[in-house]
């Protein structure tokens, strides 16, 4: 049995459970930003320049859109687990 903070059997629900409320966030999320989202966190270090012929939108706006996005996520976790906005601001 294992004994340290990763073995916790309680931190492993907890985080088990936090994971789910993530990809339940993400899944509610708009086709756009969940493509938008996976794009950035692909691994696969794309540009902006890329991401943006991916989705189909200009490069420009690649960088509102991910913080609109993160924005909507930010608020619907907030709201599943009652945690307060890191910094305060909103869009």
């Amino acid at each position: 049995l294992a004994t340290g903070p990763a073995g916790c059997p309680e931190r492993r629900v907890l985080t088990q459970e936090a994971a789910a409320e993530v990809r339940r966030a993400v899944a509610a999320l708009t086709p756009r930003c969940r493509g938008l989202l996976a794009a950035l966190l692909s691994g696969r270090d794309l540009t902006y320049r890329e991401i943006a012929g991916t989705l189909g939108i200009s490069q420009g706006s690649v960088g509102p859109e991910r913080s609109r996005c993160l924005g909507c996520l930010r608020r619907m976790l907030a709201t599943e687990v009652g945690a307060p906005d890191p910094g305060g601001m909103e869009r």
